[in-house]
């Protein structure tokens, strides 16, 4: 009954976080979506977005797939359900608020073949000795990535939990299709072995980056 009329009367509740501020989940036409103030975080625009670049990387050959940014869990569930990925998922979280709300709200937990972390994304590629054949970073506080993952320490640290010939989608965030400058520089820092592709606008919106590492 709640989805049928949520197909005329779109129903909001608001959740409480202590790092994205306030969250909303909507029900509207028969699907729930996550949103921040001010952006789509799960369900929504953001889930076509990495559709999209999902199409542009070889799901066949990833045994190994790493998601920086987990939000509601709409990419986990574009790969198992879109793409038919059943292979293993390291999904990183650094909000506990959203973990909670993918776990009750989306169906999304913790289970054989998909880890949940919560952890600050910048320290786990630090510290992990875990190589992945797919990178997928999304990481959005409300409409902004956080300028650390733009930089040098942090690309080239995602370098190096690539295996060789893997691929990295790097949401690289809202309306820079004109700064080139800024994206030839965020591709710069992974380093020499990768090469970079950038796909402007995506869904009207994001720049999407995608980059493969090549075997030396």
């Amino acid at each position: 009954m709640k989805r049928f009329f949520s197909y005329f009367w779109p129903t909001t509740r608001q959740f409480s976080s202590e790092i994205n501020g306030t969250l909303e989940v909507t029900y509207f036409n028969g699907k729930k979506v996550l949103d921040t103030e001010n952006a789509n975080y799960s369900y929504g625009s953001l889930q076509k977005i990495l559709e999209f670049g999902l199409t542009k990387v070889d799901l066949k050959s990833v045994e190994n797939l790493l998601l920086l940014g987990m939000g509601g869990g709409s990419v986990i569930h574009s790969l198992r359900n879109t793409f038919e990925y059943k292979k293993n998922i390291v999904a990183v979280e650094i909000d506990p608020a959203i973990i909670k709300l993918a776990e009750n709200e989306f169906g999304i937990s913790t289970s054989e073949e998909l880890q949940i972390i919560e952890a600050d994304a910048f320290k786990f590629v630090k510290n992990s000795k875990e190589k992945f054949d797919l990178v997928i970073i999304d990481l959005f506080i409300d409409t902004n990535v956080p300028p650390i993952f733009y930089g040098k320490e942090f690309c080239e640290n995602i370098s190096i939990l690539l295996q060789k010939n893997g691929s990295i989608i790097f949401n690289v965030g809202i309306n820079l299709e004109k700064d080139s400058v800024a994206n030839e520089t965020v591709s710069s820092n992974f380093g020499s072995g990768l090469k970079f592709l950038v796909y402007p606008k995506v869904n009207d919106t994001n720049t999407l980056l995608i980059g493969k590492k090549f075997a030396s």
